[in-house]
Parts: structure tokens; sequence; C-alpha cells
């Protein structure tokens, strides 16, 4: 095999406060041969999530990425070499793999790479048939526990999870509000989302709106946010309401050592026998394929629409992870680099 030529993001400081490009070092280096029991794959899309902000600074629920090393993301790749059972070339795969051309892989589990199904299109594996997509579904149904007539709110709701899981909701009956950031993003998700209303946090008064939306209280709140706007939601639960801690992207861009702030009106869960929850969408691994199978019923069928922002070409990773923190993406986040062959 000749030998190949491997571009590449390496993380070259932790981030403080938003992140920026100078947070990453592009570099070009031979791709090293493979050993046994190891795959080489050509990576063709990367999916971008708020999570990776965490991934940059600290240990999570997994290791944070080593200084030097390539910065990491949810990605699908197809095999161009294979020293490994049960892959061959021509597989199309997705896995946690490098800002990079090429990923050479030996891992397996969890956070080690799967085949994908023939004819799987990487982008719908990266987004509504994948981690963001799940996690919208798990984190309405089986944390939110939603049932028909509740009143569903959604923060970062034009955002890629939040925008499924507030379809999904419509889906099983709820009555959904969405709060977003500009006109287009709210008229999106009153028009074609299907939502039955939703609020601009950046020109509405953000308390009052859901105190007109939502006058019998909140009693599903599934929250990307944190913040202020998790408190408001929880100044405003209904008796037995379920708070979803998905995410809090207003708190990840705090500078080193400062501590995010914590929800002061969380005694209404007392007083109204409420409860939040935090989840990962892995707890449910096992529950996946029929997960999967219902998301793409749906999206047949019209009810759960797959918005997508794409972004073109490796050199434009930094630039695309940075939208997601300055809210400039408008649904599922992702960078192509290269088409199947």
């Amino acid at each position: 095999m000749a030998e190949l030529k491997n571009r590449r993001w390496l993380l070259a400081a932790r981030p403080q406060g938003i992140i920026k490009e100078s947070d990453f070092k592009w570099t070009e280096a031979p791709v090293a041969p493979l050993k046994d029991g190891q795959v080489l794959m050509r990576n063709l899309a990367f999916s971008f999530d708020p999570t990776q902000r965490g991934w940059m600074s600290m240990d999570t629920y997994i290791p944070a990425i080593p200084l030097g090393q390539p910065m990491r993301a949810g990605a699908v790749g197809q095999i161009v070499e294979s020293k490994r059972n049960g892959f061959a070339k021509g597989d199309l795969v997705q896995g946690l793999l490098g800002w990079e051309d090429y990923t050479t892989s030996e891992a397996e589990g969890t956070f080690g790479i799967q085949k994908l199904a023939p004819g799987t299109d990487p982008l719908m594996a990266l987004s509504l048939l994948g981690t963001t997509g799940l996690t919208a579904y798990f984190g309405t149904i089986s944390v939110g526990q939603v049932k028909a007539g509740d009143t569903f709110v959604v923060s970062g709701a034009a955002g890629a999870t939040g925008s499924v899981a507030g379809m999904i909701a419509k889906v099983k009956g709820c009555r959904v509000i969405g709060i977003a950031g500009g006109r287009a993003k709210c008229d999106w998700l009153t028009g074609e989302a299907g939502f039955d209303g939703a609020i601009d946090y950046k020109n509405e008064d953000v308390g009052a709106a859901l105190s007109k939306l939502c006058p019998k209280g909140i009693d599903v709140y599934f929250d990307n946010v944190g913040g202020e706007i998790l408190d408001l939601a929880l100044a405003r639960i209904s008796n037995g309401a379920r708070v979803v801690l998905c995410g809090a992207i207003s708190q990840y861009n705090e500078a080193q050592g400062v501590a995010a702030r914590p929800p002061r009106n969380y005694f209404n869960l007392i007083f109204h026998g409420a409860r939040m929850e935090g989840f990962l969408v892995f707890h449910f691994a096992r529950q996946y394929p029929q997960a999967i199978a219902e998301l793409a019923k749906w999206h047949s069928e019209g009810k759960v629409k797959n918005k997508l922002d794409l972004q073109l070409g490796l050199e434009n990773a930094p630039k695309t992870i940075i939208r997601l923190f300055t809210g400039a993406n408008f649904g599922k986040q992702l960078l192509k680099i290269g088409d199947p062959q």
C-alpha cells in the first residue's frame, strides 16, 4: 500500500473560556503501518457536540484528550485496510475518531468502532439515527416519561438534540414549547418542526413568555443550557414534573476554576413532588436498536425532521466547533470531508 499522508488537528491547549482556533494545531505526517488487530479508516464526516468542550478540559465519562494528540469527535469512516477479524476494506464504521484524514483504531466496546449497515447514510448515522437522535429519544421517553397532554418545554430547541426531543414529544401527544435564539430559529420550530410555541431568548423576556405559554405549569422540561433558563423553568414546574438534564452549554465556557452557577429554584422540586435527573445516552445502549427503528419510522412518516448544519473540509474543523458555542449552528452541526467509495 502506498504511503498515505495524514492531515490532522492536534489539541494544543486546554480552552480558557470560549474555544479558540489557537487551541488546535494543524500538522501533517505519514500514516504508520498497521499492526495486527488494527484497522485503518479514511474519515468521512465528524459530529460536533457540546460535550467535546468537556473532553478538551477534564476527565468526564471518558478521559480528557491529551495535549498533543488529535482532537476527538464522533465520526463515520470507511476502512481502507484491516488486520482485525470482522472488519474488511470498504466497511463503513462509526466511533470516536480523530480530527484527521485517517485514523488507526484497535478499540472495542462502548467507545470503540462499530460497523454500519451497508448503504447507511453517514450523515444520518451521525445525526438522527446516531447519538444525537438517541439522546433526544431516551431523554424524552425514558427519563422525561412524556405522556399525551403534557406541556413539554425544551431549551436549545433549534439545536440537534433539542429539536428532535421536541418533535418526539409532539409524536407522543405533548404540547411543545421551544426556547431558541433568534427569530429564524423560532419560526422554524413553529413551522417545519411543528412546535406549539417558541420563545426567542435573545429578544424576549423568557420568564414572562413561559408564564404566558404554560399557564398550568411545565410538566417536562428538557434542559440543554443550564444557568438562568433552567432557573426560570424550575420556577414554573407543575406537580409531578420531570426535569431532564441533558446539557448545560451556557456554563461550558466559564473560565477554568469558575464554578458553574447552581440552580436557585431547586426547592420547587420539593414543593411540587418533582424530580430532576441527568443521564448519558450510553446508559441505554441495549435499547438502541428499538430506538433507531422508531426514529427511522417517524422520519419516513415526516413526523421527525433531521435538520443539518453541514460545513465542509477538514481545515474548517476549529471554526465548526466554535459555531456550537456562539449559537451560529442551526440544527445538527456536522463537518463532511469525504464520500464513501
